[in-house]
């Protein structure tokens, strides 16, 4: 018959209850947090801007290109977290809830619509190799990220007016349908890419490192996105699994640096590589 301590066993749950509470609730374990994603963020938007900028002194010829525009949509998405856990005691504490959420909600948007950009491209790059049409793909992506960001709005909008828990979990699960999208998004296309590189019959270097980046940048915002997917629902049932509070600061560490922070620094990397000065297949111009 095994030995039971339900005094000791108590008092261990209540040391890591209280451990967990006590830096919950410190301010200084707060700012601490916060001002380290604040920093996080900046030095990632930066990393983003130099890209750019290297970049556009490489190949200044061929305008606002598609990896220009991945490379300034990074730039500001981070930068305007950095911003927002800059000043995450203004933000979190604000007398209205709706622009709480709009400050911590917005950047999100801007994640998917930039990264949804490399779903775009490869799309691009899938229906030309099959000789299929692409005039609609751009369409598409710009009419997808114009409904999302409507009903967005209208959802901010109906908070401000009248602040109830219904619209703020409607909210919640519209993000999280949206990061499911997304993640198909990626399944789908980055899937399709990588299997008809695969089947290229000519074995080249230049093949091997397009199919390494192709299956990690897939297998990256895939996962990065399904994680966002389930944390939301997640804390739109549970809010003790709640980030848009001030008291959960640990959460929000390992929740950003998950599903945006690690992502954005894996895929820069992965995709530092400069385009050639010659006019590629590989490297289209917006138009």
């Amino acid at each position: 018959m095994p030995l039971s301590f339900p005094a000791i066993d108590a008092g261990v749950g209540g040391m890591s209850a209280s451990w967990w509470n006590e830096i919950n609730e410190s301010v200084q374990w707060q700012d601490g947090i916060f001002f380290t994603l604040c920093a996080v963020y900046a030095l990632v938007s930066s990393v983003a801007l130099i890209q750019l900028i290297r970049i556009e002194l490489r190949v200044p010829e061929y305008g606002w290109t598609t990896q220009k525009v991945f490379h300034l949509m990074n730039f500001i998405v981070n930068g305007v977290r950095a911003v927002v856990f800059g000043f995450h005691k203004q933000v979190f504490l604000l007398h209205t809830k709706a622009l709480t959420l709009v400050l911590l909600d917005l950047p999100g948007l801007l994640f998917f619509s930039t990264y949804v950009l490399l779903v775009l491209f490869w799309a691009e790059i899938y229906h030309q190799a099959r000789s299929l049409p692409t005039d609609k793909l751009r369409i598409f992506y710009v009419s997808i990220n114009g409904v999302i960001y409507f009903i967005q709005i209208c959802i901010w909008v109906y908070l401000g007016i009248n602040d109830n828990s219904v619209a703020e979990f409607i909210g919640k699960i519209f993000i999280a349908v949206v990061s499911f999208i997304a993640a198909l998004g990626f399944l789908l296309y980055g899937g399709r890419l990588f299997f008809m590189l695969r089947r290229f019959p000519i074995e080249s270097k230049g093949r091997r490192k397009k199919l390494h980046e192709v299956g990690s940048v897939t297998a990256i915002c895939f996962t990065c996105f399904l994680i966002r997917c389930f944390v939301v629902v997640l804390s739109a049932f549970d809010l003790d699994a709640s980030l848009d509070v001030l008291d959960h600061p640990v959460l929000n560490l390992i929740y950003y640096t998950l599903v945006e922070i690690l992502p954005s620094v894996l895929v820069l990397y992965i995709l530092r590589k400069l385009p050639p000065k010659r006019v590629s297949a590989q490297y289209h111009p917006i138009r």
